[in-house]
């Protein structure tokens, strides 16, 4: 009761049997005196046969069909965490398949970053100790929030290093490597840092940081020591301080 011969050698294999086709599907010889029995009830197993068979190939073919949407489904979520990845210049955890993502560039967050440095410099100039002596700045900025049509603040790292040159040594005066919140404004198509805050030295350290900065920043700004910024921004700074220099 678990399977019937296939049709198309059912015939052929009655012939070899000597036997008619109400015998083969009963599993037994049948008298004249049963056939007609015999024969009605085959017609209903062959047909309960042939149903369940075609809800057991309906079953397969749905769980294929659903095992293919698990895939497709996974492979998707895979391939959209490591664009977002590539979007915020993390590594790629799984595979792009081929799949580059070249990031726009963002002249609005480069005119900021410009303004901001251009500020630390002239300020930090005006307590330079020496003639030839040059500041540079480096930062990384964690968030941009647009506070209003022309008010904005700006959550950044920012490293900042004087240095000049003694005997055609360069030597560094002052260093200074700390989490700044800015607050600009936009007039026309120009940025202008209106004011700055830094969390105070010692016991209030801890307490101003959470009081200057998202959580979401915050939580970045703990790994500053060991995700590579610091050394990001030095090698950054190191870069143009040989350039002034023409080292």
């Amino acid at each position: 009761g678990k399977g019937l011969p296939d049709p198309s050698i059912m015939l052929e294999l009655c012939n070899i049997l000597k036997i008619t086709a109400n015998d083969l599907l009963s599993g037994e010889k049948v008298s004249k005196k049963e056939y007609e029995e015999k024969f009605e009830e085959n017609i209903v197993n062959t047909i309960d046969y042939s149903n369940r068979k075609v809800k057991r190939i309906k079953a397969i073919c749905v769980f294929i069909g659903i095992l293919i949407l698990i895939i497709l489904i996974t492979l998707l979520v895979l391939f959209t965490i490591d664009i977002t990845r590539m979007r915020n210049n993390e590594p790629v955890l799984f595979s792009t398949w081929g799949y580059s993502y070249i990031p726009p560039i963002n002249l609005e967050s480069v005119n900021v970053e410009k303004a901001i440095k251009d500020y630390l410099i002239s300020e930090d100039e005006k307590n330079h100790h020496y003639d030839n002596e040059k500041s540079f700045v480096a930062m990384r900025d964690y968030l941009i929030v647009q506070e209003s049509s022309n008010k904005y603040y700006i959550y950044a790292w920012v490293l900042e290093e004087s240095y000049y040159q003694e005997n055609d040594k360069i030597i560094r005066d002052t260093s200074s490597s700390m989490p700044y919140k800015f607050e600009l404004v936009k007039d026309d198509d120009n940025f202008i840092v209106n004011n700055y805050e830094i969390p105070r030295d010692g016991s209030y350290y801890e307490k101003d940081m959470k009081y200057l900065f998202p959580k979401s920043v915050l939580k970045d700004m703990d790994k500053v020591h060991i995700d590579g910024t610091i050394e990001k921004l030095s090698l950054e700074i190191e870069q143009d301080v040989k350039l002034y220099f023409h080292q």
